[in-house]
Order: C-alpha cells, then structure tokens, then sequence
C-alpha cells in the first residue's frame, strides 16, 4: 500500500520555456488546422500576443520536469503497475510562445478501491507565469494496480 502520508508533499519546482516550434509540432500532431495554432502573423492578428499554448499542451511541459518519475520515485511505486487515470486542465489565462511558466507539483491525494487492488494518486499542479499570474491547475489521477 501507499503510504498516505505522502498526501501534501511537494514535488521539485521548474521552470519551462513555451518554444514556438513546439508548440506547431504539437498542432501538427494533434491535427490541428487553425493557423492561430502554428502561425505568429495569424496569431496576433486573432489578438494574441505571440501563438498560444493549445489546450492540453501543458501535460507535455510538465513532463520536462527534471526528473520526471519523481512521484514514482518518492512513492515507490513499480512503473510496470501503473495506468493513467484521468487528466484535468483548468485555465486562468493564456499562456503564449516565448512565456517561461512554473511548475509546482504536489501529492492531493491517496486512496484505494476494490480492498487495495487499485491505488490512486493524485497528483496537482500550479502553473504561474513570470509575472507569478496563475495560467492553469493541471490535476492528474495515476491508478496502480496491486496483485
């Protein structure tokens, strides 16, 4: 079992770049055809400052963390037993190409179901712009399956 006194602790704190080639990567992966997505001209015209962080995008940043099993790490968890539960995004602002966001992650919570043959941790994170504006909160549930 997961020790639940890991509930509240945090998780290092990094930063990360928006890279505009990124970011068209991204939209070319995800299908994503409004230009606003990949061009800058586009972008600004449609009002932006630079081209934005498309949603979900941000998963993809939080796992330029430096280490990236840290959580699964500090839980002692086999990676071999683990499924991705759910994922959460809640936005507050805009985030755009050339924008360095951080990232504070921390343990929310733990519980199991089923008597212990599932595990979830959840795991939050605030994302700040330079400027310490809150950009989003990014909740995601790991299931680990026991036995």
């Amino acid at each position: 079992m997961i020790d639940t006194g890991f509930i509240g602790a945090t998780l290092p704190v990094f930063d990360a770049e928006v890279e505009a080639g990124r970011l068209r990567a991204f939209a070319r992966a995800t299908g994503q055809t409004d230009p606003v997505y990949s061009d800058r001209a586009a972008a600004r015209a449609a009002g932006h400052e630079d081209i934005p962080v498309p949603p979900t995008f941000l998963f993809c940043l939080e796992m330029d963390a430096p280490n990236p099993a840290a959580l699964r790490e500090m839980l002692g968890i086999d990676y071999t037993k683990l499924l991705h539960g759910e994922q959460h995004f809640t936005y507050h602002r805009m985030a755009h190409a050339g924008d360095r966001l951080t990232f504070s992650p921390r343990v929310a919570d733990i519980y199991a179901r089923k008597g212990g043959a599932l595990e979830f941790v959840v795991r939050e994170t605030r994302v700040v712009n330079r400027r310490d504006e809150l950009v989003a909160e990014l909740r995601c549930v790991t299931v680990v399956r026991n036995g």
